[in-house]
């Protein structure tokens, strides 16, 4: 019996200790992610700071302070799927004869100009579009004067 009721207390510190590693890896990775955004966070704020960004120090540390806590929540990443998602988003948003443009902008065709700072980015193309030809009924060729002698 007493050999019965140790292996049931071995079972029980096994599984007690393999639960303690599985939330210390949670842990770890959160913390880890926690680091990294509180790192992130301070090189910002130094940046803010010192005067380093176009934003005013306020908003550059307000901007700061919502990045670290979406960091911290897993939400904010910069991968360029969702960044292409937006800009897709964005662009389905208009008529469906400016939507080609529009990714075209998005994709970094054309010139860019302003800042966030300023008020927006205006991004432009140019599409040279030629004159439609005249049809054989409505074209007629000025007449050519006679020549004088």
């Amino acid at each position: 019996m007493l050999f019965v009721q140790n292996k049931a207390c071995n079972t029980r510190k096994y599984v007690l200790a393999l639960s303690l590693f599985a939330s210390s890896m949670g842990i770890g990775s959160t913390a880890a992610v926690a680091a990294d955004a509180s790192g992130n966070y301070q090189q910002e704020r130094a940046a803010c700071l010192s005067g380093q960004t176009q934003q005013d120090k306020k908003t550059c540390l307000r901007e700061a302070g919502a990045a670290r806590s979406e960091a911290k929540r897993g939400k904010l990443n910069g991968d360029a799927s969702s960044y292409q998602q937006n800009a897709q988003a964005r662009c389905n948003a208009l008529p469906p004869a400016d939507r080609d443009d529009c990714m075209r902008r998005m994709q970094g065709e054309g010139t860019v100009s302003g800042s966030v700072d300023g008020g927006g980015i205006y991004r432009e193309t140019t599409t040279i579009v030629p004159a439609p030809m005249p049809s054989g009924s409505e074209y007629r060729p000025a007449p050519v004067p006679a020549p004088q002698y």
